[in-house]
């Protein structure tokens, strides 16, 4: 192409643009001309503003900003917000759409799962819900149990096995459903101890025996006859039971066999308190001194002498055990070369329970006050008043403390303050000393010589309903001893006037 083709040619676009140019501004001039000289409509004056530059934009947008009244500017702003909102879920890569939504709790995922399909998409992420039930060491225990829901993500499954769980705990009639299983023996005894693990329950009883049920079916399995004094205290790991006596002895069982391992004999008064860490027992006598033995040899590796009165309680975790006693002191000593590495002063009478998770020691007393120690200093960090009267039973898990006592009250305390949260009372609270007590994440259970056993809000301290209310309870009957997991409770029954008889009472409030 010549010189002079090429150059018609681009003189002949620039006379196109600038034709083009020429027409849109002919439109422009002739819509405001309209809207100028006539009242124009809706859609002509929107046709009009559109072609305006963006002075006259702003202009025309401040004048009707000042001509519009409080309610058309308040759906003007909700029209503008939604022009700014965005789904930044979907739009972002995968990996940090699921970090977001990891921070909601699982009832909140429920209802972002209802947003969008995306959305749903995400939040059926398995490892989003296993995440969630990790944080819940009871819902990550339940994984694997059978349930009738059927959900395709297993760690969702588990989650809401765990919320039906809990409105079992709450609502369900156990009696009427056939959950609940009443285990006779002891004769007329009292249950003096009690342990459970998934596949069996052992009691023991100052009848001089211990007997092992199955949990599952309730079924008698057998009777541990040796001791030749009322069992007072026992330990049990699933395997193996150990139980000490008025007799001054310790005994080790097969729970499956009924078969006595070994006699531990040397105390010289009623063996009163032990605790237990795989092949570790430790002991505690009316004598004054607790022994450490290794039940797997069936030998006496340390006596722990210092204590002036009865031992009544101790606690071991494996490095470190804490006894309570009747002189009024609490000792923490080395069970290796049985030095007694501190002694806690403070209570003005008798040590009556303990608790210790390696970190804080705490005990209460028929002084009526509980105190929480540092287990590596020995130094007294809070001083907790206001039951009563004797703190029969505590248990503390975290930070926070559940103490039951004879004046009939149960309290929760948060030991990193020393303040009480909750006080369980009101018109529904206990009419007689509380005897024991568990609590779980969201529930406490307490006992009492009322004949009751009374489940709680954990959270709030309000009182939920009576799981057990004896008929003979006022007259005679009393709740012993209860324990509970996260699905049953099994708590022990009788009376001293034999106005009840004793039994061992299971509730189950597990999902089948």
């Amino acid at each position: 192409m010549s010189q002079c083709d090429c150059s018609t040619t681009k003189r002949g676009c620039a006379r196109e643009s600038e034709t083009e140019d020429t027409a849109a501004e002919t439109k422009r001039l002739r819509l405001e001309s309209r809207c100028s000289m006539r009242s124009c409509s809706v859609d002509e004056w929107l046709e009009a503003f559109s072609h305006w530059s963006s002075p006259n934009k702003y202009r025309a947008l401040n004048g009707l900003i000042h001509l519009c009244d409080s309610t058309l500017l308040k759906h003007t702003l909700e029209q503008i917000q939604l022009q700014f909102q965005r789904d930044f879920i979907s739009l972002l890569p995968r990996e940090l759409a699921l970090h977001v939504l990891s921070y909601l709790d699982p009832e909140d995922l429920l209802l972002a799962g209802q947003t969008c399909s995306t959305w749903h998409m995400l939040c059926e992420d398995e490892l989003l819900w296993k995440d969630k039930c990790m944080q819940d060491e009871t819902a990550f225990k339940s994984y694997g149990k059978k349930s009738n829901l059927n959900i395709k993500n297993p760690w969702k499954q588990v989650y809401f096995t765990k919320q039906r769980i809990k409105h079992n705990w709450r609502n369900l009639d156990v009696a009427a459903t056939n959950r609940m299983k009443t285990l006779k023996g002891h004769d007329d005894h009292v249950v003096t101890c009690l342990q459970f693990s998934d596949q069996h329950i052992v009691s023991g009883s100052d009848d001089s025996t211990l007997r092992v049920w199955c949990a599952i079916t309730g079924k008698h399995l057998q009777t541990l006859n040796g001791h030749i004094g009322g069992v007072w205290c026992s330990q049990f790991d699933g395997s193996r039971v150990v139980s000490g006596s008025t007799d001054r002895s310790l005994r080790v069982w097969d729970v499956e066999t009924g078969n006595c391992f070994y006699v531990l004999e040397g105390h010289s008064s009623t063996v009163r308190c032990m605790a237990m860490i795989g092949n570790t027992v430790v002991s505690g006598s009316r004598d004054a001194t607790l022994r450490v033995w290794d039940i797997e040899s069936g030998q006496c590796t340390q006596t722990l002498q210092g204590h002036l009165a009865a031992v009544r309680c101790v606690k071991y975790d494996g490095k470190v055990v804490v006894s309570g006693a009747y002189d009024f002191l609490v000792k923490v000593w080395s069970p290796e070369d049985g030095v007694c590495l501190h002694t806690l002063q403070g209570h003005t009478n008798r040590v009556y329970s303990l608790q210790f998770d390696g970190i804080h020691i705490v005990s209460g007393s028929l002084d009526t006050s509980i105190r929480v120690w540092k287990a590596e200093t020995g130094q007294c960090l809070h001083t907790l008043t206001g039951h009563q009267s004797l703190t029969s039973g505590m248990e503390l898990k975290g930070n926070i403390l559940v103490s039951g006592n004879a004046d009939s009250t149960v309290k929760v305390w948060d030991i990193s303050t020393g303040r009480c949260v909750h006080t369980l009372q009101g018109e529904n609270k206990h009419q007689s000393a509380v005897t024991s007590l568990q609590f779980t994440k969201d529930f406490v259970v307490t006992s009492s010589d009322d004949g009751t056993v009374k489940l709680w809000d954990l959270k709030n301290g309000e009182f939920i309903r009576n799981l057990v209310s004896l008929d003979s309870g006022g007259s005679g009957g009393v709740v012993w001893r209860v324990k509970c997991s996260d699905r049953k409770v099994v708590c022990a029954v009788g009376s001293r006037n034999g106005i009840e008889d004793t039994k061992l009472i299971v509730l189950d409030y597990d999902v089948y």
